[in-house]
């Protein structure tokens, strides 16, 4: 990262100044890269290497409450020529971008912090899908910031159009920038779409060109970039998050390829804003959608004014939210209460049926 920078044009405003001004003791430092245990902030000195304090480590209630890229923090010292420095702690953050951790478990993961807008990158080959937009959608409506898609390789699409009007038609005035690694103009969009003073972090599978992205705003090659494989999917090149700040003066933090969108918190009135109005039409409040009388969802999916496809999706990401961070047995326990909902739920279901094996008695 170049270092000729002061901590105000890294952002950090006023807000964060004053609540730094609580700790005396304390330097104040930007998280500007994070590999695993191991940080590397930005203080007003320059770059040092840092660690979690052990008391920090005590303190914190959750893996959320430990820092990431983009979080302003709090150290013992301002450099590192006598050791790493100490984080003491995280100033409260504006935005942050989490995830539900891949697999069963159900840990969330705090993807980035005090970030301005996510940039949605998706290929226009294989790896275009509208079903994994949405959830994309709904994971950055969540975490306060605003969702831009970017769709690289527009010189190998052969539907370009087609599928950027499919984009819009489910992402309801998201901003979306076509960028191509391929032709001398094919980024002049997003620069000029970048904004001194605001900070971007990079999302998507690997292989879309985040790398490579982020190395035409640097206007150097800093970062690996990987040829894709056989069957179009992208191979990790990025292992790290870790902040740049480009030319123009704007910060970006690049991530590693998201294999699975997993959703910790769902924003759906804002990624499913057409259903909920919908739903808000329903005969009655608790509408399941199915087979009720005047139900406004059905009637838009026979009229086609509801693709199915969209509509199913919403109901999986609602299923999938009921159940985060619900260990196996409340995981079974949810489902049958959910089979049994036209009667009260299971524990109705049982009552009912003991009422019935005493009357057969």
């Amino acid at each position: 990262m170049n270092t000729n920078y002061t901590l105000n044009t890294l952002g950090f405003t006023e807000k964060f100044k004053q609540e730094a001004l609580k700790y005396p003791a304390f330097y104040p430092g930007l998280v500007i890269e994070q590999n695993r245990n191991q940080y590397t902030v930005a203080t007003q000195s320059g770059e040092v290497k840092a660690e979690v304090s052990g008391k920090y480590r005590f303190e914190a209630s959750a893996s959320l409450d430990f820092p990431v890229v983009g979080d302003f923090v709090l150290l013992d010292r301002e450099t590192d020529s006598t050791g790493r420095a100490q984080i003491q702690r995280c100033l409260l953050r504006h935005s942050a971008l989490i995830r539900k951790a891949a697999g069963e478990a159900h840990e969330r993961q705090l993807m980035a912090a005090n970030i301005d807008k996510v940039l949605i990158c998706m290929s226009l080959n294989e790896d275009f899908n509208l079903r994994r937009a949405e959830r994309y959608l709904t994971l950055v409506w969540e975490s306060g910031a605003l969702p831009v898609f970017v769709l690289t390789k527009t010189d190998v699409a052969q539907d370009m159009e087609q599928k950027q009007a499919a984009l819009q038609e489910i992402s309801f005035g998201v901003d979306i920038i076509m960028t191509s690694s391929q032709t001398e103009n094919g980024y002049v969009s997003l620069q000029s779409y970048i904004t001194n003073g605001e900070t971007y972090v990079l999302i998507g599978s690997s292989g879309v060109g985040k790398s490579t992205l982020v190395n035409t705003l640097l206007g150097q090659k800093t970062l690996k970039t990987n040829d894709l494989r056989n069957d179009g999917k992208g191979k990790h090149t990025t292992t790290q998050r870790r902040l740049f700040q480009l030319p123009s003066g704007a910060m970006i933090i690049d991530t590693p390829g998201i294999r699975e969108v997993g959703l910790d918190q769902a924003s759906f009135n804002e990624s499913f804003s057409d259903i909920a109005a919908l739903e808000s039409q329903c005969k009655f409040s608790d509408c399941a959608h199915g087979t009720e009388p005047e139900c406004a969802v059905q009637a838009a999916l026979i009229q086609g004014e509801l693709s199915y496809e969209r509509f199913a999706n919403y109901q999986k990401l609602q299923k999938e939210m009921a159940y985060t961070g619900l260990h196996a047995k409340e995981v079974e326990r949810k489902k049958l209460d959910m089979m049994f909902k036209e009667v009260g739920g299971m524990k109705k279901a049982r009552k009912t049926l003991k009422q019935k094996n005493k009357r057969h008695y």
